[in-house]
């Protein structure tokens, strides 16, 4: 009895510890890939604010979204059900950059798209402006430099005591110093001051090869579009989405708001795509899934970069959508569309 008892109690143990290995493999262990889905698409207005901003609007303007993550088993096995699923391997999307840096350049392209958004809208609607440094962010922190002090995606609030302007201001301060030198830097880090002694290290100009002190870091200044007029400021609040790709429906819905009328014109208008200041229109990644995002939404109408086309066309045909793809290559086709569409009833 005592025998069989051991034996109950040993099977029981093996069960569990079965259980627990094939657990771990499947949700906790990492695996080198990447899945791709469609992400969300989302009314951007929300996002946005403009001071005595025009409110009429009935219909919407919505950005598009891949969702990505980092693959454990279970999601890949999950992958193989799915035909909106992409698996592809890390280095694909990361390259030699961690998770950490390639997130923080994300956030970095996403500060900047609003920028250009904001530039190319008031572009459109004569409304002169001018640009200028907000803040100093962190790209990166190379093997020799602070890595104790900095982490990727901080601002750098200031140095010394002192509010950097630009790149330009920083290194003139940094070369009244010695390399070793303590430096205070005042830093924002995930919404809180964090307070740091840094010392300078060596940094090689790549063309020259001449030696100037230096944090340390790869930084980048985000830019700050500010009107010359009073009354048309326009302010984001914070999303958790990155990268350039909503650049086309940020400067389509500041619009909205800085003139007068409806541009939407009672639709449901969902887009992607990169803008420049002076309006042009990028490509950009992951079309496909974002067809998928924009039709579940209910979007009626998907502006699409020109280079971006027949992707976006090949998937809407897969999934037979009813939107109308509309293909742009800058931000006045977008609008000379619009202008045109008819009321919606």
């Amino acid at each position: 009895m005592r025998q069989q008892k051991r034996r109950v109690g040993f099977r029981a143990t093996a069960y569990l510890f079965t259980f627990v290995v094939i657990l771990y493999v499947a949700v906790f262990m990492n695996t080198p890939y990447i899945v791709y889905q469609p992400g969300s698409a989302s009314e951007v207005a929300p996002m946005i604010h403009v001071q005595n901003a025009d409110k009429d609007e009935k219909g919407t303007f919505m950005m598009t979204t891949v969702s990505a993550s980092y693959a454990n088993v279970a999601l890949l096995v999950a992958s193989v059900f799915n035909s909106n699923s992409e698996v592809v391997r890390k280095e694909t999307r990361l390259g030699n950059k961690t998770e950490q840096e390639y997130a923080a350049e994300q956030v970095y392209y996403m500060n900047s798209s609003q920028s250009f958004a904001v530039q190319a809208a008031y572009h459109a609607a004569n409304i002169p402006y001018k640009d200028v440094v907000d803040y100093l962010y962190v790209f990166s922190v190379p093997a020799t430099g602070n890595r104790e002090q900095f982490s990727p995606g901080d601002k750098i609030i200031s140095v010394e005591g002192q509010t950097i302007p630009d790149p330009d201001a920083l290194s003139a301060l940094l070369s009244r110093r010695k390399i070793g030198d303590p430096v205070a830097v005042l830093l924002q880090r995930e919404g809180k001051e964090v307070k740091e002694e840094v010392k300078l290290v060596e940094v090689k100009n790549q063309e020259t090869g001449a030696v100037k002190p230096g944090l340390g870091v790869v930084i980048g200044a985000v830019q700050k579009v500010k009107p010359e007029v009073e009354g048309k400021t326009v302010s984001f609040v914070d999303t958790d989405v990155g990268g350039p790709s909503a650049g086309l429906m940020f400067t389509m819905e500041i619009i909205n708001q800085l003139t007068p009328g409806d541009l939407t014109k009672g639709h449901r208008v969902a887009g992607t795509g990169t803008i420049e200041a002076d309006g042009n229109v990028g490509a950009i990644g992951g079309v496909k899934h974002k067809i998928v995002a924009a039709d579940k939404k209910g979007a009626e109408i998907f502006f699409v970069p020109v280079k971006n086309y027949e992707e976006a066309k090949a998937k809407a045909d897969q999934i037979g959508t009813d939107m109308k793809l509309i293909p742009v290559s800058t931000l006045a086709e977008a609008l000379k569309y619009m202008q045109e569409l008819p009321v919606k009833s």
